[in-house]
């Protein structure tokens, strides 16, 4: 089914794509048929799925490997269904394949597991099998269905995993710019901690755990996809600053969307994905062609990530 037919309001800016787009797109994706090298599938979308995939990909060349599986719910993903499991079904259906990446991995490497409260457990229980587990990641989506009986889901985690002792962590580029309400002064009058910019008292905070400054794409932003799943570029941006250098190799085996080698692309990394989907693939691959035009990531500039909503607040005057 082609997600290209819902007509749009005039101030919607998400990401179209056409049937034939899909059709000219489709020339650009590979299908791994034997042993592939690097530089066969660096900067290129796998149109696959993933078990075909696996045997074939090279060894040892994923820096940082991001991985957003379908979470444990009935979940339709454009012409794919995602079934519900019994939750140790679920934890042997992500160990049958996760098992298989360990080979991709340099030994410096860092892997991102993403899922919600009903998968992060299953989830635990695969990863630490394999990986040495640094923290838990919680990030806050404003968004969220409400209940009548049970509190609303207005969160997920991301399990932040190396395969060793050694690896890259970069905590002065994911720094966030806050908002101060208290601005503090020492006491010889001057700025504790925080500096006044048009008007606007701001802190510049070391990175935690809890991320409340990610905004989940919506209609009126230019990287909204109709993607289900979909996540923020600035999710991304703030992992693959954290664990990578430039020129250091991103890869995620359930793209989706995109998000992944697009935000890889914009901070010039090397990128490679798995998507099942060809619709999905093709918006990648439009995603990643925009890219070019515009490397901006909403909520990230001037090198730090700004609190949500706080930088056109910040920039008036």
């Amino acid at each position: 089914m082609l997600i290209n037919n819902k007509k749009r309001a005039p101030l919607n800016r998400t990401i179209n794509i056409s049937g034939k787009e899909i059709s000219e797109y489709g020339y650009s994706m590979i299908k791994l048929l034997k042993s592939a090298t690097i530089n066969e599938i660096n900067s290129k979308i796998i149109n696959q799925d993933l078990f075909e995939a696996l045997d074939y990909l090279p060894k040892e060349f994923v820096d940082l490997l991001f991985i957003d599986p379908p979470y444990n719910l009935n979940k339709k993903f454009s012409s794919v269904n995602f079934k519900e499991m019994k939750n140790d079904e679920y934890e042997k259906w992500i160990d049958s394949w996760l098992s298989k990446l360990i080979k991709i991995l340099k030994p410096n490497s860092s892997i991102y597991f993403c899922c919600d409260w009903k998968t992060s457990i299953p989830a635990y229980n695969v990863l630490k099998k394999y990986f040495i587990i640094r923290n838990r990641i919680t990030w806050e989506r404003e968004k969220g269905r409400g209940a009548k009986d049970n509190w609303k889901n207005s969160y997920e985690d991301i399990w932040y995993c190396t395969l060793s002792d050694k690896f890259t962590f970069t905590t002065e580029a994911v720094k966030l710019k806050r908002l101060v309400r208290a601005p503090y002064k020492t006491d010889d009058g001057n700025p504790k901690d925080w500096k006044s910019e048009n008007g606007k008292n701001f802190r510049i905070t070391h990175p935690s755990n809890l991320w409340t400054d990610i905004t989940i794409p919506f209609w009126s932003m230019p990287e909204n996809t109709d993607h289900p799943t979909q996540k923020p570029e600035k999710l991304l941006a703030k992992i693959i600053l954290a664990s990578t250098n430039e020129s250091d190799f991103v890869f995620d085996p359930f793209l989706g969307s995109g998000t992944t080698a697009v935000t890889a692309k914009k901070l010039n990394r090397k990128y490679c994905g798995v998507e099942i989907d060809e619709t999905f693939a093709s918006l990648t691959l439009k995603r990643l062609d925009l890219a070019d035009q515009d490397k901006s990531i909403q909520g990230y500039e001037d090198g730090v990530f700004w609190e949500r909503n706080s930088l056109m607040e910040q920039k008036k005057k």
